[in-house]
């Protein structure tokens, strides 16, 4: 009853006309922000924080939370249509969100995308009101020494995602921790590789590098491609909604994927990201034809999308019942409650319920408009391919470009994205994915920080990684996975062995 009660309150707090304006504008805009590839949420949110100061808490808090989720909804777009992820969460959308767009099914990507967004959402706001303080108590039980430990089956998952070797996956995750160090060393304030040049003092670009590797690249494979006019255009629309079998197809990843992305967000420091990247190692680990997944498998676009939007979800948990932001764009929205004078932490939901239960009720509403801003855009967003691409790759680049720019302002990171594009042509041309290279690069520096501070704890002895529970579980299910992935390698040599060798007996025999 009590229960019924908050939410009654929150219901109340939330259809008000202001807030109902408010979480309207921010969804939308948070749509249009995820699209358009290179800006991200953390810019619109950091550009709207003047406006909070003439709004109420409440409002202020429904219209930012409103952009961060609803950019999980518009990343998805870019990515499935051009190869752009719009979000670093979605770049993993791309790995079969724009294969499908090249078979003639970018109507069916996209709606399967609102639909596990959608799923994803109300999952992880389910489990954000029934276990709030549950996971609160779960995220205080992980030190230094179990955040590494997961950070590090996050990379050794990420290897699974290459849809070729895990030798060449696992080579590109520690490439992606190699570019991850150049920058100033967080400890001691020392600037590490970045050879002379001031710019890389404070690191590679995220952006530039998401960019940089999946669409610059991809505009100069196809520039480099015989058929400018793209084969994506040629292809009719057959219907936007998905088959019966491939509806069926999507409904345990989706469930799998908000499960994983609703537990993920809760975690402190976790977020969307690391979220998308190990929903989709886990259906390929899981799928009958893992070699389905890179050339348009439908659960590879679900199950991420459903983890991404339940982790943008459950993570305002820790934000605002622990004051711990998860990531970047939740220290904004902190800093915007703490502008108005209220501190969120472990006291904030029993001296703001109006506030906190408003903000829950607000997301389902929030998600419910994204639906149907989304599902009618469908048929608008897929009239894109239709566009001759000797037009859509310059204003692609220009975007780029655009976006890259609006971040920090710096015409270096136009630069890097070349660079960075260049080189991911290269591993294009080699077979090597770049996401696992992406998730090694936004895992390494946490990776690194808390893989210090466990020595730092138990004054540099390594067995505090085996002595404590939830971590030598953790670091057993990663040895388990290294140990699948040499033995899966090893097996595929054996095979193609034998193939060759029976090949090699025909046509002897011939």
């Amino acid at each position: 009853m009590e229960l019924l009660g908050n939410l009654w309150l929150g219901l109340q707090v939330a259809v008000e006309p202001v807030t109902l304006w408010y979480c309207f504008f921010g969804v939308f805009l948070g749509t249009v922000v995820g699209v358009l590839p290179g800006i991200g949420a953390l810019a619109a949110i950091s550009l709207l924080l003047p406006l909070t100061y003439h709004m109420t808490p409440t409002a202020a808090i429904i219209m930012l939370a409103g952009v961060y989720y609803g950019a999980q909804y518009g990343g998805s777009t870019a990515s499935i249509l051009l190869n752009l992820p719009g979000t670093p969460s979605s770049a993993v959308t791309c790995l079969d969100g724009y294969p499908m767009a090249k078979n003639g099914k970018a109507g069916i990507a996209l709606f399967v995308t609102t639909i596990a967004s959608l799923v994803g959402a109300m999952s992880g706001l389910i489990l954000m009101v029934l276990f709030s303080p549950l996971i609160a108590n779960i995220g205080l039980s992980f030190g230094p020494a179990e955040f590494f430990s997961m950070m590090l089956l996050g990379l050794v998952a990420a290897s699974s995602i290459s849809s070729g070797s895990a030798a060449k996956g696992l080579a590109m995750v520690v490439f992606g921790l190699l570019l991850g160090m150049v920058g100033t060393d967080v400890n001691s304030g020392v600037p590490r590789y970045y050879f002379g040049v001031p710019e890389l003092m404070d690191g590679i670009s995220l952006v530039a590098l998401a960019m940089g590797l999946f669409g610059v690249a991809e505009v100069v494979r196809c520039v480099n491609s015989s058929d400018l006019t793209g084969k994506v255009a040629k292809v009719p629309l057959r219907s936007m909604v998905p088959s019966k079998q491939e509806f069926k197809t999507t409904v345990m990843p989706m469930v799998r994927g908000s499960g994983l992305g609703a537990a993920l967000g809760a975690l402190p420091g976790v977020g969307p990201s690391i979220a998308s990247f190990l929903s989709y190692a886990i259906e390929k680990r899981v799928a009958k034809d893992p070699s389905r997944f890179g050339k348009g498998a439908v659960e590879g676009i679900c199950a991420p999308e459903s983890a991404n939007n339940a982790a943008a979800q459950t993570a305002f948990i820790p934000s605002l019942s622990l004051g711990i932001p998860g990531d970047a764009v939740m220290a904004v929205m902190l800093g915007a409650l703490i502008i108005h004078g209220i501190q969120p932490g472990p006291m904030f939901i029993t001296e703001q319920p109006e506030m906190f239960w408003g903000l829950v009720v607000s997301f389902a509403i929030g998600n419910i408009m994204l639906v149907i801003l989304n599902l009618p855009t469908i048929g608008l967003w897929v009239a894109l391919l239709r566009i001759p691409f000797s037009w859509m790759y310059p204003a692609i680049l220009v975007f780029v470009a655009l976006g890259v720019y609006s971040v920090n302002n710096n015409v270096f990171d136009i630069y890097s994205v070349a660079v960075l594009g260049i080189m991911g042509y290269a591993l294009m041309v080699l077979k090597f994915e770049p996401a696992p290279l992406l998730l090694g690069y936004i895992l390494g520096p946490m990776l690194e920080e808390y893989l210090r501070r466990a020595m730092l704890i138990s004054r540099g002895d390594p067995a505090i990684f085996v002595q404590r529970p939830i971590s030598a579980s953790l670091l057993a299910i990663t040895a388990a996975l290294l140990l699948w992935a040499i033995w899966s390698t090893v097996r595929s040599s054996i095979k193609a062995k034998q193939q060759l060798e029976t090949a090699e007996r025909l046509a002897q025999a011939s």
